[in-house]
């Protein structure tokens, strides 16, 4: 109890007693004694808040009330594997900064895993309060859930993409196949290890990569479903998610070559790995987006705190942090400085999700069922 709160206390205990007394407002007496009452009340708590306003010379003004007692906030964040490391070094920034600016102090529950599974889970029960995902379809699958209210993407900079990479093709040490575009991929002698894009996020954006490089160098869809059946059809397995792809690669010696995440080759470099990879010129822009859930954040009472932070992940502070584990930065005034380039190999031509009509529509024509994976699946002679 503070001090102020102990008079005050007192007295309404003995205004308490006294109306057990049942003293009455008609009378002089009971006119009077509640006056006392009231001059004294008013008396202390004038008394009590001078004090609280008063500071000697050259002390600091005591801090607002309102911001002391403000409570404390918890985030849970939940992101697709690869932006862990990232994550784990803005956090701390982020929670200095908001403590200086808003005398509160945030502490993150963290959740990191494949983007498909990640989004499942927060559907079914999850209860996070911000999902920095693989693809915007899984976020609009969110959305479509009833947890994340429509125009999420309005809502920050650049359409909520937050992240971004581009596609890489990871060669065996020395590139035995001499394999330096996305054609090589088709030739009889090689063999590429990818994953399912019918389960996996990674998958999807690799299936898109191969589809752009044909439509990008003058190319119409029926050249472009002849060049990834022939790519897939050199594909020996189709592996679960890109970790498995991976593994299958790296630890169990299959394939000649692996389509991944420029930001996962760069970041296993980073832990000492020596890979042999290339950067095709012709290349897709993989966009990793970032929300708010609404339905959550309203639940929890903490949607300034989760809001803020979905903002800092833009400045140019946090966009470096990104850019030290190998993603591409969103910020352009980061993207043009020296380091930025000496760091990420150029990209001739880049193509995008929307123009490919935006996820709704990929998803339909070439992922759900009957659409043009399946053909490409069903055409292939194994």
């Amino acid at each position: 109890m503070s001090v102020w709160q102990r008079p005050l206390k007192k007295l309404q205990m003995i205004a308490e007693q006294r109306s057990l007394f049942r003293f009455r407002f008609s009378s002089v007496k009971g006119f009077v004694s509640l006056m006392i009452v009231g001059a004294i009340l008013s008396i202390t708590i004038a008394a009590c808040s001078g004090g609280n306003q008063t500071n000697t010379a050259g002390e600091a003004p005591t801090a607002n009330p309102v911001a002391a007692n403000k409570p404390n906030v918890e985030l849970t964040l939940v992101s697709f594997a690869v932006t862990k490391a990232a994550h784990e070094a803005i956090i701390p920034k982020f929670v200095e900064k908001w403590k200086q600016e808003h005398n509160q102090t945030v502490t993150f529950r963290q959740s990191y895993g494949g983007s498909g599974s990640q989004t499942r889970a927060v559907i079914d029960g999850l209860e996070a309060d911000i999902v920095h995902l693989a693809l915007a379809l899984d976020t609009q699958k969110i959305e479509k859930a009833g947890l994340i209210a429509p125009g999420w993407e309005k809502e920050v900079p650049n359409d909520g993409i937050v992240s971004k990479s581009v596609a890489a093709i990871i060669t065996r040490p020395g590139n035995p196949k001499g394999i330096k575009t996305w054609e090589d991929l088709a030739k009889n002698d090689v063999k590429l290890i990818t994953a399912d894009p019918k389960t996996s996020g990674i998958a999807r954006w690799n299936f898109l990569a191969l589809w752009n490089s044909v439509i990008k160098t003058g190319g119409d869809e029926a050249k472009a479903q002849e060049f990834v059946t022939k790519v897939y059809s050199n594909v020996p397995i189709l592996t679960k998610d890109a970790r498995e792809a991976t593994d299958a690669f790296a630890k169990q010696g299959q394939g000649d070559a692996l389509i991944n995440y420029e930001n996962e080759v760069i970041l296993a470099q980073q832990k000492g790995e020596k890979l042999d990879y290339i950067i095709p010129e012709v290349n897709i822009s993989i966009d990793n987006p970032i929300a708010v859930v609404d339905k959550n954040v309203d639940k929890h009472g903490n949607r300034e705190a989760a809001e803020g932070f979905v903002k800092f992940l833009y400045t140019p502070e946090a966009q470096q942090e990104f850019v030290k584990l190998g993603f591409r930065p969103v910020d352009e005034t980061l993207a043009q400085t020296k380091e930025v380039k000496d760091q990420f190999p150029s990209v001739k031509t880049l193509g995008t999700v929307q123009e490919l009509g935006g996820w709704q529509t990929i998803d339909k024509k070439f992922f759900a069922d009957g659409g043009v994976f399946d053909q490409v699946q069903a055409s292939i002679k194994r």
